[in-house]
């Protein structure tokens, strides 16, 4: 096994391009030396275990830098998500143990009044770092990390309503950088998915570093664009997540469609009609798939599979969909002759690892999480599937009170904690409905009111823009009003009751059938037309 510090250390004489971002560009060599700059910052900023190093940026050339500067002195990388505010966002980082948060000008304004902890802010752009950067003199670090020590900390979202760090060791990241998937120096990835996700780091920043391929690297994705990106760089990959796909896909058209030189884009949880048309419009491979940031289960799509298939797991894998209540596995899904799931209530169970726990390397601060996810002595996904007779798996939802939008996970309840607080709210319950285009949800929220007729959605989605600590991906897409939330005998929330009847049930219902538009009345046209996109792939929520 080896450590990142030596994927970067290969790197260190190498005059092959490394990095383009905006009108920059630079050597692999060139690279190298400023993460061995960074490494002498971060071990200055951050002396004493545990030597943790919050990162809040967009995607620059400096998240990168500290990357590597990371691996390097044996700093811990916590990639924050910048789409988180307010407390929440202050709970990642007290949650992680940071004593440095390295961000920008930018993005600080989002830390101001927040209580950190014990770490402190450091500001790239600002005079000091700049300064730091250009005096330090470049030389390796004394110590080196060993393979298993932690290198990253990648958030997802889980059940309880608080984030779960995953735990990323020196030997899994390595390992992704020796995954080269075929790339040699001199092949430009073209990076626009967030680098504080799994997805930009473990498909892109790695194995471009393994291989010494350059990285075309994007602030932030931009849908109108990727491909004026892809083509200007010359990149031969890259990869999305969640909906990307048909964002791309609903720009316009033009003549420089097929003029690329993509070998490939990887595309996990994205809608089939989309690989499809994505595929027929530029001309270029798309691979789906399934995995997570927990690393342990992963499907491969193969050619030949059904629409809508996650795919098989891989070799010497044994996966299984487990009934959670009695342990037993869910007999094979059963279709009718128009491909719909016939027995879904005895083939929907959860997806199950029975002998990949090995992969798992836990969660950071949080051993009851690590324990629900590992019972057993088998690794229990939280995610629902069923799997056919011929051993091809599908996806039918989520466990628990969390959602996955556009490839973000979030829990419900930071999100029904502002929802509850908009004016003439008295309570609010909210959860996940199918997308009906891809594999992901979509947020749903049921509100209690005096009076529903008397909603204003307007003074609505004034308030939303109003709060600071709403997330991107939490405004729902679906709101369902209520004089009076269904209780059970404990009188709790009947959300189980409020999930199931989605959009049918009683009360006033709205929604946004452009997800960024006002809300407006669903009609029994658009409930049939709902029902008809999502019916077809057995999706429970």
């Amino acid at each position: 096994m080896k450590t990142v510090a030596e994927v970067v250390l290969a790197r260190r004489d190498d005059p092959n391009p490394a990095l383009s971002f905006e009108a920059r560009s630079w050597t692999w060599a060139e690279v190298v030396d400023e993460m061995v700059r960074r490494a002498a910052i971060l071990t200055e900023l951050a002396p004493e275990a545990p030597p943790h190093v919050g990162v809040l940026l967009d995607n620059t050339p400096e998240y990168l830098f500290c990357l590597g500067g990371a691996a390097l002195c044996g700093r811990v990388v916590v990639g924050l998500n910048s789409t988180r505010r307010g407390d929440e966002l202050a709970r990642d980082i007290r949650h992680t143990d940071c004593a440095t948060v390295v961000t920008d000008a930018e993005h600080r304004r989002l830390l101001d009044g927040l209580d950190l902890g014990k770490a402190a802010v450091v500001d790239v752009d600002g005079e000091a770092w700049r300064e730091r950067a250009s005096a330090v003199v470049p030389e390796l670090p004394t110590t080196a990390p060993s393979p298993e020590d932690l290198y990253l900390l990648l958030f997802t979202a889980g059940s309880t309503g608080a984030p779960k760090a995953v735990r990323a060791t020196h030997a899994r990241a390595a390992r992704a950088a020796d995954s080269v998937m075929g790339f040699q120096p001199g092949d430009v990835l073209y990076c626009a998915m967030p680098m504080f996700h799994g997805n930009a780091l473990f498909s892109t920043i790695l194995p471009a570093m393994g291989a010494g391929a350059a990285t075309a690297l994007r602030r932030k994705f931009s849908a109108s664009a990727v491909l004026d990106d892809v083509r200007a760089s010359g990149a031969v990959f890259f990869s999305t997540v969640g909906r990307a796909l048909a964002y791309i896909l609903a720009t316009p058209p033009t003549p420089d469609d097929r003029d690329h030189k993509l070998r490939f884009v990887l595309a996990p949880e994205s809608a089939t009609s989309d690989v499809d048309a994505f595929q027929e419009r530029f001309g270029c491979p798309v691979v789906s798939g399934y995995g997570s940031s927990e690393n342990v289960i992963i499907f491969l799509p193969q050619p030949g599979l059904p629409k809508d298939a996650l795919g098989v797991p891989e070799a010497d894998a044994d996966v299984a969909v487990i009934d959670p209540e009695t342990g037993e596995e869910c007999p094979p899904a059963r279709f009718d002759e128009a491909g719909r799931l016939r027995n879904a209530d005895e083939a929907i169970g959860e997806i199950v690892s029975r002998n990949g726990l090995g992969r798992f390397e836990g969660y950071y601060n949080n051993d009851e999480a690590t324990a629900q996810r590992t019972r057993g002595g088998w690794y229990w996904s939280g995610d629902l599937g069923y799997r056919d007779a011929d051993g091809v798996f599908y996806f039918a939802g989520r466990t628990a009170d969390w959602l996955r939008v556009d490839g973000e996970n979030f829990a419900a309840a930071p999100v029904e904690r502002v929802l509850a607080s908009a004016p003439g709210v008295t309570g609010a319950v909210v959860f996940g409905v199918p997308d009906e285009r891809t594999v992901d949800d979509q947020v749903m929220a049921v509100l209690e009111v005096a009076d529903p007729t008397a909603f204003d959605p307007e003074e609505f989605d004034a308030y939303l823009q109003s709060r600071r600590d709403l997330g991107t991906k939490w405004t729902p897409r679906y709101v369902r009003l209520l004089s009076r939330l269904p209780l059970t005998a404990t009188n709790k929330v009947d959300k189980t009751w409020l999930r199931r009847e989605r959009w049918d049930g009683d009360g006033r219902v709205l929604w946004r059938p452009d997800r960024k538009g006002p809300l407006r009345p669903l009609t029994e046209a658009d409930r049939a037309a709902l029902a008809d996109a999502i019916g077809h792939r057995g999706r429970v929520t």
